[in-house]
């Protein structure tokens, strides 16, 4: 039974700590965390994700970027990565990890878009990839209650 989720993106201020709120928010049941592959440790989510969020209902303020380790590998019972790259990062560094660790939107084979530093309409994009990668991970695993 997943009772734990990590999701993972590289810098951890943009993609991955939006996609954590948004699954909590559909199953508040799940313990729902977040982490980057080379993040920017320490820093908040990006303003434009906090304001995106902030839209939706979603807070984001508290948010500070944090490194995946071992013991986030060892303890999610599920990870889902932003892209097909930081999947196979992840499952590389962790190789007991693997079978538990899959792409965010692999059912619609995509990876996420990187908004980091780039346009607003890219962020809005991004934000919308990632509200349909959680609405179809929120079924499958509501359907396994």
């Amino acid at each position: 039974m997943i009772r734990s989720v990590l999701m993972v993106c590289e810098g951890n201020i943009c993609r991955s700590p939006l996609a954590a709120a948004l699954l909590a928010r559909e199953l508040p049941h799940l313990d729902v965390t977040s982490a980057g592959t080379h993040a920017l440790i320490g820093e908040p989510a990006n303003a434009v994700i906090v304001e995106l969020a902030q839209a939706h209902g979603l807070a984001l303020d508290a948010h500070v970027a944090t490194q995946i380790e071992a013991s986030h590998a060892r303890d999610s019972d599920l990870i889902l990565t932003m892209t097909q790259a930081q999947r196979a990062w992840v499952e590389a560094a962790w190789p007991p990890a693997r079978g538990k660790v899959f792409r965010l939107c692999d059912e619609q084979a995509t990876d996420v878009t990187d908004p980091y530093k780039r346009h607003r309409a890219v962020f809005e994009l991004a934000f919308a990839q990632i509200r349909e990668g959680v609405t179809r991970w929120s079924r499958a695993l509501s359907e396994q209650r």
